[in-house]
């Protein structure tokens, strides 16, 4: 795990006419402030990444399909620095990745429809604070497949 992730438990209410996905409340531990949710889509087989934010935490939850998110950490005073985290996220197993700022990461999405993940920030979404890298750039390490 990397030093400052958080994955927590969210809750799903299900009964014949559909489903209430719980995703952030101000009473959860993860919660700091609210600045932005969005939603962004991915399809079987496309990668989207390499990104960070430098100030901003991101909150991730799966809504629909299913999604490889993978997080790299090279912060010069962490713990698990040059580690890399793969984690699977789907309404199946329903849960919320909090992700510290300056933590590369992105996704692949697994399923054959359209995946959704949600992202709920505790700043408004600004191109200044985000840092992206080519899913190809050298500097990573990593392969996808």
């Amino acid at each position: 795990m990397i030093e400052g992730v958080k994955i927590s438990d969210l809750k799903i209410i299900s009964d014949k006419r559909g489903k209430i996905m719980h995703m952030m409340r101000t009473d959860s531990p993860t919660f700091k402030k609210f600045g932005e949710i969005y939603f962004s889509t991915i399809y079987q087989n496309i990668i989207k990444g390499w990104h960070l934010h430098l100030k901003s935490t991101l909150n991730y939850a799966c809504i629909k399909g299913k999604v490889k998110l993978v997080l790299f950490d090279d912060r010069k005073n962490s713990q698990t620095r040059n580690q890399y985290q793969e984690i699977i996220l789907s309404p199946e197993k329903y849960f919320l990745v909090s992700i510290p700022p300056n933590i590369w990461n992105g996704f692949k999405g697994l399923d054959p429809s359209e995946s959704i993940v949600a992202n709920c920030l505790d700043n408004p979404h600004d191109e200044k604070e985000m840092v992206r890298k080519d899913i190809s750039d050298k500097y990573f390490n990593f392969n996808w497949q």
